[in-house]
């Protein structure tokens, strides 16, 4: 009984931290203990701790702020004087009839009327300027999110890799040991010896370089995520292997006109460069001040009434509604060129995961097992003394190099894809 409680609250406690790693860490807060994430759950990381994303979203924000300023209607003015105050007490007369009688105030408001729209103006093109911020920002994000996934296969790379070159490792001790074994039988020269002996030291040196890139990649990795989003001795956990995807090329570029947000940032920027010409334009019509004011002088109280209007004879912003018009012209070219672009990059992409997956397949086809059986080979008979050391050696190095090249080619294709998914603009390709 005691043991089945003991195994029902392991049981909640793991639940529990799983939710703790699924909800992440507080701002600042760096999370303890060891966690394997997969690829979506490092991109979602990112997405949500990346610091440099976090500032770029807060532009989002000065930008709904200027939104504020661009309402606001402009402020009253109230202005007052009082003149013809003694600086000694006058002659003849008491002090308050001097003031009332002798002296002239004054107070007013004056107020300025924008016309032409000016304010309705001001706010549309800050509410454009916000959008196409907001699609720069996802843009941004759609950039991040391609830079883990690459961070990502970079971290598989050097892990299969590592395991590749601790299994060769392995391997060769023991053919180390078994010639060894033959030298001390007196079957195999003391140069053929030495010669096994420094071949270990490159196997050596290929864990450690692995055992380096592992530890590089996971830092370059946890810097995107987000330095306190995962603990120090995180690791990730994903398929490393070359799956191919049937994909169609028109549909994938249908996918990237309706996804890109940097396409959609420029097809807005063109509503935007409309909005400042219709402010300009705006901005050209002249405002009115009106103005009243009460008035006592020698015992006398009055009302004024003023109004006062600008003549528009030399400034009435055509500098500003001609560069208008023109960045009117350069936001349709850049949204011409950003079509483009994503024509371009999708098609760069499509051809860079049909080269890479072509690669993959002439490997599963023929190479793997080429090299394999090469090395089984060629060890089986150097162990039995019917082939020669530098044969034996040769093939040893054949076949690693080819499962190095096997893991590199993994690597590109899996990159290729993100490359694609990046330039489709979405995650999803199917």
């Amino acid at each position: 009984m005691t043991s089945c409680v003991g195994r029902i609250l392991f049981a909640a406690g793991g639940v529990a931290a799983a939710c703790l790693v699924c909800a992440g860490p507080a701002r600042g807060q760096v999370v303890a203990g060891p966690v394997k994430i997969t690829l979506e759950q490092a991109i979602d990381l990112a997405l949500k701790h990346n610091h440099n994303l976090l500032a770029a979203r807060t532009t989002i924000r000065q930008n709904e702020a200027q939104e504020i300023t661009a309402n606001l209607r402009p402020n009253p003015t109230v202005f007052t004087d009082w003149e013809y105050l003694p600086l000694v007490h006058p002659n003849g007369a008491s002090f308050i009839d001097y003031l009332r009688d002798s002296t002239e105030g004054d107070i007013g408001m004056s107020y300025l009327f924008e016309r032409g729209k000016k304010r309705q103006h001001r706010l549309q093109a800050a509410k454009d300027a916000t959008t196409v911020t907001r699609s720069t920002v996802t843009d941004n994000e759609r950039t991040l999110a391609f830079q883990v996934a690459q961070s990502f296969i970079d971290v598989q790379l050097a892990e299969s890799s590592l395991e590749l070159a601790l299994q060769d490792l392995n391997s060769f001790q023991k053919t180390v040991e078994i010639s060894e074994h033959q030298f001390k039988a007196g079957a195999e020269s003391q140069g053929d010896f030495l010669k096994i002996q420094l071949q270990l030291l490159q196997f050596q040196q290929d864990v450690e370089q692995a055992e380096l890139s592992k530890t590089q990649a996971l830092s370059d990795l946890r810097q995107q995520l987000g330095y306190e989003s995962v603990p120090a001795e995180y690791d990730v956990a994903g398929e490393f292997d070359y799956q191919p995807l049937h994909l169609t090329f028109p549909d994938l570029q249908m996918k990237a006109l309706e996804n890109r947000p940097d396409l959609r940032a420029a097809v807005q920027g063109i509503a935007a460069a409309g909005s400042q010409y219709d402010l300009a334009k705006a901005n050209g019509k002249v405002d009115v001040t009106g103005a009243a004011n009460y008035s006592h002088v020698n015992s006398i109280s009055a009302l004024t009434f003023n109004v006062s209007v600008p003549l528009p004879i030399f400034d009435r912003n055509q500098g500003e509604i001609a560069r208008t018009q023109y960045a009117r012209t350069q936001a349709q070219e850049q949204e011409a060129a950003a079509r483009g672009q994503v024509m371009t990059d999708v098609k760069e992409a499509w051809e860079a995961v049909q080269s890479s997956a072509r690669v993959a397949r002439y490997f599963q086809a023929t190479y793997l097992e080429v090299a394999q059986k090469n090395r089984d080979i060629s060890e089986y008979a150097y162990r039995r003394g019917a082939t020669a050391l530098l044969d034996f050696l040769d093939a040893e190095r054949t076949y690693r190099s080819t499962q190095l090249a096997w893991r590199q080619t993994i690597a590109a294709y899996l990159v290729a894809l993100e490359q694609l998914r990046q330039a489709v603009g979405t995650r999803s390709l199917s």
